[in-house]
């Protein structure tokens, strides 16, 4: 039985009240993914959605010196000669990506230092990136000869647009976090000493709205970044739905009482 809350493997998720941390800890590395840790992502973010009182996901390295800087190289080359391996690598970085983007709840990426390559691919599939001044971003299959997979690709392009990213990939250049920022790459440029700081006051904000109403929009958002156009019957479900549930009374409630309502709905809970 695997314990993702070990606090001494190289991937780990924490819960403090309502925040929930998925903390990559291969420091020595700066947090380079092995096969291993992108499965282990997919089974944190599990963990934490189904946490009940979890309400927002962090994502963060235990060293400020760097988020990740992608994929070991030296797995890589290892697995390089076995397709077999060679998919399984690529299905398990598909899935810790999609896990993310796909989380009942929130997600923030906390970067400072190198995130670049799959970490950077890591970085871009959360709801929110929050970056420090100093840190580096890129992805770069260009340098080693590698091409990324089109989901990735399409991430980068919704975030930045075509040209932008057809700017990053062609060049595989690093950005600093003031370009970064310029570009929709990342949403925040902190001081380093103020990024965990600025980082929790956002999720604690979100935390205090509803978590039905957040979830609700989120899956709309991915309806639509999937190619959904129109409404079907579980879009229209949802919105029918909310009217009576017990996030939309208390609000109602709240409002009439001129209180500050207290949600309790949880993805879980569904």
């Amino acid at each position: 039985m695997i314990d993702i809350f070990d606090q001494n493997a190289l991937v780990f998720a924490q819960i403090d009240g309502h925040i929930g941390r998925i903390v990559l800890n291969r420091p020595d590395k700066r947090n380079a993914m092995l096969v291993d840790m992108w499965r282990r992502v997919v089974m944190a973010v599990h963990a934490l959605d189904a946490a009940h009182e979890v309400r927002v996901i962090i994502v963060c390295s235990s060293n400020e010196a760097a988020f990740c800087a992608g994929a070991d190289l030296a797995e890589l080359e290892a697995i390089a000669k076995d397709p077999e391996k060679r998919e399984r690598n690529r299905l398990a970085i598909r899935d810790a990506q999609r896990s993310l983007a796909r989380s009942a709840k929130p997600t923030i990426a906390q970067i400072s230092g190198s995130c670049v390559g799959g970490g950077c691919g890591l970085a871009i599939h959360c709801d929110f990136r929050f970056a420090a001044q100093g840190a580096r971003l890129g992805i770069t299959p260009a340098k080693i000869g590698l091409v990324y997979p089109l989901n990735d690709t399409k991430q980068l392009m919704d975030l930045v647009g075509v040209a932008n990213a057809k700017s990053m990939l062609f060049t595989a250049r690093l950005v600093d976090t003031e370009e970064a920022l310029s570009l929709g790459l990342v949403d925040r440029c902190i001081a380093p000493e103020q990024l965990e700081t600025e980082v929790l006051a956002f999720a604690d904000h979100m935390a205090s709205l509803s978590q039905y109403s957040l979830y609700g929009i989120k899956q709309t958002m991915q309806r639509i970044l999937d190619g959904q156009v129109d409404d079907d019957t579980q879009s229209e479900r949802m919105f029918l739905d909310a009217h009576d549930g017990v996030d939309a009374q208390e609000g109602v409630q709240a409002f009439l009482e001129k209180r500050k309502p207290v949600f309790s709905w949880s993805p879980s809970d569904d």
